[in-house]
């Protein structure tokens, strides 16, 4: 298969929590994150909803970024409690 090498520019926090998350799940780099979430969003889970607003997209990843960053996860059933 025929690659093709392309240069990234992402914002420092966002490169140091992908990082951090490349080495919390496994990952040998932030590359091979990089290329798994091309994957996944391009083939696997094409499920774009776009009843969201682009705002709502960019404050629900930036929650995801600092839950990330601060290593504060919790369970879908404690999200789904809290929510209710």
């Amino acid at each position: 298969m025929a690659t093709k090498q392309i240069n990234l520019k992402i914002p420092s926090n966002l490169y140091v929590t992908a990082e951090s998350f490349a080495e919390t799940y496994g990952y040998r780099n932030v590359q091979d994150l990089a290329l798994e979430s091309l994957r996944e969003k391009l083939f696997e889970k094409n499920e774009y909803d776009e009843s969201f607003s682009e705002k709502e997209i960019e404050l629900i990843d930036e929650l995801i970024e600092k839950s990330i960053k601060k290593k504060k996860f919790i369970s879908e059933e404690e999200f789904l409690k809290a929510t209710q």
